[in-house]
């Protein structure tokens, strides 16, 4: 009678062991279906973003599963595949497998993820925030103490998810994203096909926006709720779901692009050192061109206006000697002569 008391015992205790420990950390990342023919006809999903949270979540020992609203094989706008994220992912036999035949969305889905991060891309705008099951999984992992992220174009689900009493879900919280000024700079060809502009719905809805200078890293965090500005915000945004789920991020080496806008944002706040001292000592880990188009662009958002030419002038003069180009020249020299003779009020 012992004997079958201990092993009733040990059986019991094994399988409350098993049902108490907590499961593997799942991570869905949910795509567009909205692309045609490389983002041409219609635009689809960024593979840059895509690419880096898969990466980030795998190193981090995640399980990573990729959906789309239809399911089956999704478009990607155009993209490097030689960057490296892309071409970590391009020779992983399982994100090939997952993303050549996404999981079709459906309320089966609920309870089964710890975590769901919305792939931003152009495509985003079209289909994802009229997904009734898209947003009903995201209120349901919330519900149930997941996270809830999106980057880029992805925060546009949420422009749609209404609470009980149909106030918006995103009223009061704290969210990024696609800001209407990078609209303005790089989203021309399909802008005017959106149904609603990103940051100024958001904001319309009463969520509390915050974004950084065009194109450079910014993640916002409330609670369980985690939003990522742009493609460069990415691998911070999928660290920062690790670390709401009570995991701290392995460290990495940022990718190139990545730690060069990182240091232009730290040139920017008056710290230009690291960024000189990077692009003259090692420039293998700079993406020294993006470093020039970040300061060519901002100088044409400048407008005119001293308090954002200036420290546009300053990247482009630092990354002058390291990018011979004669527009990144031009733009230097209209910069100078702005400066030199503001326009008087």
């Amino acid at each position: 009678m012992v004997r079958w008391i201990t092993l009733f015992c040990a059986l019991f205790l094994g399988a409350f062991q098993a049902h108490a420990a907590p499961p593997t950390d799942r991570i869905l990342l949910v795509v567009s279906s909205h692309g045609r023919e490389g983002g041409n006809a219609q635009p689809g999903y960024e593979m840059d973003e895509l690419a880096q949270a898969w990466l980030v979540f795998r190193a981090n020992g995640m399980d990573v599963d990729i959906a789309s609203p239809a399911g089956g094989p999704v478009v990607a706008d155009a993209y490097d595949p030689a960057k490296p994220y892309n071409a970590a992912f391009g020779v992983d036999a399982d994100a090939q497998g997952k993303l050549s035949q996404s999981l079709p969305l459906t309320t089966d889905m609920a309870g089964q993820y710890s975590a769901i991060m919305v792939i931003g891309g152009k495509g985003a705008m079209f289909d994802l925030p009229f997904s009734l099951v898209l947003q009903r999984l995201l209120v349901e992992i919330e519900a149930r103490g997941g996270v809830v992220a999106a980057v880029c174009h992805g925060p546009a689900v949420f422009a749609r998810i209404r609470n009980a009493d149909g106030s918006p879900w995103i009223r009061g919280r704290r969210v990024t994203g696609f800001a209407d000024e990078e609209e303005a700079l790089f989203g021309k060809e399909w802008v005017p096909h959106f149904p609603f502009l990103l940051e100024s719905e958001l904001r319309h809805l009463g969520a509390e926006f915050s974004e950084a200078p065009i194109m450079l890293p910014h993640v916002a965090v409330d609670g369980r709720l985690v939003t990522g500005q742009n493609p460069y915000s990415v691998a911070a945004a999928a660290e920062a779901v690790v670390q709401a789920l009570g995991r701290q991020p392995r460290a990495r080496e940022p990718w190139a692009d990545e730690r060069s806008l990182d240091l232009v944002a730290q040139a920017i706040g008056g710290d230009a050192e690291p960024l000189e001292t990077a692009m003259a000592e090692n420039r293998a880990a700079i993406d020294v061109p993006l470093v020039a188009i970040w300061g060519y662009y901002r100088s044409l958002q400048a407008n005119g206006d001293p308090a954002l030419l200036a420290p546009a002038l300053r990247i482009m003069e630092l990354v002058q000697p390291h990018f011979p180009e004669p527009e990144l020249d031009k733009a230097i020299a209209a910069a100078r002569a702005t400066l030199a003779n503001p326009q008087q009020p």
